[in-house]
Order: structure tokens, then C-alpha cells, then sequence
């Protein structure tokens, strides 16, 4: 199996790295937090100009096809910049609509890859969660519903979440778009994608924890040394580093298993799930250790990563379902529609 990405690969991903950089994504963040949502859906359409939304909807409704390498490399980006918003239900929206086809697929898909339209997704299965996230900023909330996918027409109020910039509600009500057996299947597919999506989140935001981490202990001094030269930071930091770089290549084999579609598809997302969460828990653990704790002050912008960690560790399959879906697909490889292990955004 290849892991390494082509040159076209490689300039996707610096071009994002590049655009996001200069977008001031702190300001974003702050303002997203506090229900201003303008600047983040400047930045929205942004990401849709550079074809960030339109990677999980087919071509012939304006997308770019079903590409998992290249929605992983995205939103490994988009983590590293903490970029806010309903960015991996958007995505998962859009493989949800584009297995179902028919009449809301032409209705929305060609406005979810166009930006002009800003998604979440609700699968309050078993396991799952009866919340959506950004309900109150998304244009439309899709719900699964036993074999039945409906069009939200409100929500309830606003949850609190250990991330400002993560809120999320109960939608209710709504319209039936499209029923039938196949639901069941589509639905497991863009929980995948959503799990995907959200491992490469944590994996690029526990790249930008660690790098920050670093420059910092390099600058701060006790006893007249870099507090980077004492053997139990350096431990720490290597600890760090060994976890982040033992989950790049499990979300890239996720990545290339859900393109090749397939029973083992869903273990692997699984696994790399799991190994993104608990790498991005152990980075916002080391930044607010080494920080001196000063890293949790909202005065300083990296309390913006730290407290996106524990969320999107948890957001689309929490560590033990992950871990519990691993296990039994080893010893009894998942179904068609099998939808055990993996969890919607969760409060937290």
C-alpha cells in the first residue's frame, strides 16, 4: 500500500496551508464563538473556491468525485489552522447525499460543492448522538431517521462544549427528503467520511500543538537554560511526536480503504480515528503542561487549539467505540449499513 502523496498531493495541501495562514483564523475562531459567523463564512468560500467542499460530491453534481485522500489532506490542514464551522458534516453530508442520489441530491449537492450552502449532519443512531453541530449557523441539517433522511426545520437551544467555537443543538422537526433500505448503508458510509474528516483534524491540529510547543520551550528559560534542554521536556515532547507520527499512516491506509470502499473500510477508519484522538489529547496535554498552564488563558491564541483537542477526540467515534469496533470487525468483519462503534458529535 502507498502512503506517500503525489506532487499534486503535496501542492493541495501547501496551497491550503498557505491560504490559511494569511487568513487570520484566531480572529475566525473568536468571532465563530460568538455567533458571528461572517468572517468564518468568508473563509467558507474560500475553501469552496479551492475545492475543499466539493471532494465527497460526485462529478455530475458539480463536485470533484469521492476523494479521501485528498478530504484527509485537506482537513489535516484545516485542524493545523483550527479552522471553525461544520466542515466534516458538510463533508459527510455530501457522500450522504451522493450514495442516496435522486432529488435532494440535485437539489443540494451542487450548492454544498459551491459553498453556497454550509451542511451538518445529525445520526442519532444507537451509539450515536441527537445533537448537530452548528445547527444554529448551518443552511440546512440533515437527520437520519431510522430509514428515512429529513431536512431540519429548527433547533433547540445551543449545548456548551469544552471548545467555544463547537455548538451544538438538537434539530427538530422537518421534512422527509428520501426513505428506503438503502438509507441505512449511505448513512454508515458518511459517518465514515465524518470519522475520516475528524481524525485528520486532530492529527493537523496536534501537528501545530506540538510545533508551537517546541518553539516555546526553546525560548523559555530556567536557571539561565532553555527549559528545552531538560531531559524530562525533551521526553515529552518525543512521546508526543512518536504518537502523531504513528497516526499519520493510519489515516492515510483510512484514507485509501475508503476509496477502495470494501468490509475492512470502517476498522480502519476506526483505528485511525482512535490513534488521531489520542495523539491530539496527548499534544494539548503536553502545550498545557510545558506552557506552564498559561496555554489555557484566552488571551493567547493557543488556548484555540488546546481546546479543540478534546472534542474532536471524541466528535465521530469516542476512543473505547472506536477501539470496541476495531475488535469486532476483527473477529466478525462488518456488514453492509453496519453502524456499531462510531459516534455524531458529541457535548464536551
Amino acid at each position: 500500500m502507498r502512503f506517500l502523496h503525489d506532487a499534486e498531493q503535496r501542492e493541495f495541501g501547501r496551497t491550503l496551508d498557505r491560504m490559511l495562514g494569511s487568513s487570520g483564523t484566531p480572529d475566525v475562531v473568536r468571532s465563530w464563538a460568538s455567533g458571528d459567523h461572517g468572517p468564518g463564512r468568508a473563509l467558507w468560500a474560500r475553501l469552496a473556491e479551492a475545492g475543499v467542499l466539493a471532494l465527497t460530491v460526485p462529478e455530475e453534481h458539480e463536485g470533484l468525485g469521492f476523494l479521501p485522500v485528498e478530504l484527509a489532506i485537506a482537513f489535516r490542514e484545516l485542524g493545523r489552522h483550527a479552522v471553525p464551522g461544520p466542515l466534516a458534516e458538510t463533508a459527510a453530508a455530501g457522500a450522504l447525499l451522493g450514495r442516496l442520489g435522486g432529488r435532494a441530491a440535485r437539489a443540494w449537492l451542487p450548492l454544498i460543492a459551491s459553498g453556497e450552502v454550509a451542511a451538518s449532519l445529525c445520526v442519532p443512531s444507537s451509539g450515536g448522538s441527537p445533537y448537530a453541530l452548528d445547527a444554529d449557523a448551518a443552511d440546512a441539517v440533515f437527520v437520519v431517521d431510522g430509514d428515512a433522511v429529513r431536512l431540519a426545520q429548527s433547533h433547540g437551544p445551543v449545548q456548551p462544549s469544552a471548545d467555544p467555537a463547537r455548538r451544538l443543538a438538537r434539530p427538530l422537526g422537518g421534512s422527509v427528503l428520501e426513505r428506503g433500505p438503502e438509507v441505512a448503508a449511505a448513512a454508515a458510509h458518511a459517518a465514515d467520511v465524518a470519522m475520516l474528516a475528524t481524525a485528520a483534524q486532530a492529527l493537523g491540529l496536534g501537528r501545530a500543538l506540538l510545533d508551537r510547543t517546541v518553539e516555546y520551550v526553546r525560548r523559555r528559560t530556567q536557571f539561565n537554560v532553555a527549559i528545552g534542554s531538560f531531559q524530562a521536556v525533551k521526553h515529552r515532547l518525543a512521546d508526543t511526536l512518536v504518537a502523531l507520527e504513528f497516526a499519520q499512516p493510519l489515516v492515510d491506509a483510512a484514507a485509501l480503504a475508503l476509496a477502495a470502499g470494501g468490509p475492512a473500510s470502517g476498522r480502519e477508519v476506526a483505528a485511525a480515528k482512535v490513534a488521531a484522538g489520542e495523539a491530539v489529547h496527548l499534544s494539548a496535554r503536553a502545550a498545557l503542561h510545558l506552557h506552564g498552564a498559561l496555554g489555557y488563558t484566552e488571551e493567547l491564541d493557543l488556548s484555540l487549539w488546546i481546546r479543540k483537542a478534546r472534542p474532536l477526540r471524541t466528535a465521530w467515534g469516542a476512543p473505547a467505540a472506536c477501539r470496541a469496533r476495531v475488535l469486532a470487525d476483527v473477529v466478525a468483519p462488518a456488514g453492509p449499513g453496519r453502524l456499531t462503534g462510531w459516534s455524531a458529535a458529541a457535548p464536551g
